[in-house]
């Protein structure tokens, strides 16, 4: 199993200062959360796209660009590419230079977005917040296959047999789709072949068990390779030397930003007593020990059969030497364990 990192590359306050880190510092710390996981052996780093002030990444293909040419081994994705709103053709031009500074490392995790500000900034219609992804999703899966392309859709101008460049360092550029939980986006991703990402960050792990299910048999049903289907799961989590330590350390930025959303979103704050819960044994977190971390990638992968993992570290922003040390700890401590476990 491969194990990685996703984050959002979040700017958020202190909870108990209240000091926000300058936005090149943040990136400054970024780079080096990703030269220590390439490192410390982790397999993936992965970024998110936003368009709003918390987060400070609207262009991941900018980000691991830089990140290319400061690695050596990890593979650099996007987590995700909000393709809906964005032009086919020019993300698989980002990412395949994305692919040729890094010597064939890059990858793409499309998806529709769960934040809806790019929509409106990129002039696209939420109304049409299944249709543009469908349409756009299509039209890179033929760019990555075909160095020129003949095509016609609805939501971006045609394309008469013409060549796009330049062409990635591989064959063609690993492609996954993210999906929260949908049966509509798992069908999609497995109706095209294509690797799933599933995010897991409420709830218990088990209730998701239908979804990569589903995506299985679909997979099967329309005929695709079963030796390459790919599964991800991404979950949000934190490590530190003792489970307490990563507790109280993971709970304050956490809680922070979760209830923001939260309030944007008309749910209830993030309390205490409902952070000790989504941690405990069957919840959606992994936070504590290295241990209780690998103790519970295992038992998703029991559920999942996932082929990857990908911990989002960190949730709301953290002390850089914390989560320094968390990511050493994931790469030296818990990937090792839990190849071996899951070796055949």
């Amino acid at each position: 199993m491969e194990i990685g990192i996703t984050t959002f590359v979040e700017n958020t306050p202190d909870p108990g200062t209240g000091q926000l880190l300058a936005p090149h510092e943040r990136m400054r710390n970024l780079m080096e959360e990703i030269e220590l996981a390439d490192q410390v052996g982790l397999d993936v780093f992965s970024i998110g796209e936003h368009h709003r002030p918390d987060f400070i990444v609207s262009s991941p293909a900018v980000v691991l660009a830089a990140a290319a040419v400061k690695t050596k081994n990890i593979k650099l994705s996007s987590a995700v590419t909000v393709l809906s709103s964005d032009d086919p053709v020019r993300v698989f031009q980002d990412f395949a230079q994305v692919d040729l500074l890094s010597g064939g490392r890059a990858e793409i995790m499309a998806g529709r977005g769960s934040f809806i500000e790019s929509f409106p900034l990129f002039g696209q219609d939420l109304k049409d917040y299944n249709s543009l992804f469908s349409e756009k999703l299509e039209l890179l899966m033929l760019l990555n296959k075909s160095e020129k392309v003949t095509w016609k859709g609805k939501h971006r101008p045609a394309i008469d047999n013409l060549g796009v460049y330049p062409r990635p360092h591989q064959q063609e550029l690993p492609i996954w789709v993210a999906v929260g939980g949908t049966p509509e986006s798992v069908v999609r991703a497995a109706s095209n072949g294509l690797p799933m990402a599933l995010a897991i960050i409420g709830g218990s792990p088990e209730r998701f068990v239908p979804f990569t299910n589903l995506y299985k048999e679909v997979y099967r049903k329309a005929g695709h390779d079963q030796a390459k289907l790919q599964l991800a799961i991404n979950s949000h989590g934190y490590l530190a030397d003792d489970s307490q330590k990563a507790a109280d350390e993971f709970y304050g930025p956490y809680a922070y930003l979760m209830s923001q959303i939260g309030r944007e979103r008309g749910w209830s704050a993030m309390s205490r007593e409902q952070y000790d819960l989504m941690r405990g044994p069957e919840g959606s977190l992994l936070v504590g020990s290295p241990q209780q971390v690998i103790d519970k990638i295992l038992w998703e992968h029991e559920l999942f059969g996932n082929t990857r993992f990908l911990l989002h570290i960190s949730v709301g922003t953290m002390p850089h030497r914390q989560v320094m040390h968390a990511i050493e700890l994931l790469g030296t401590v818990v990937a090792p364990a839990v190849r071996k476990a899951v070796a055949p």
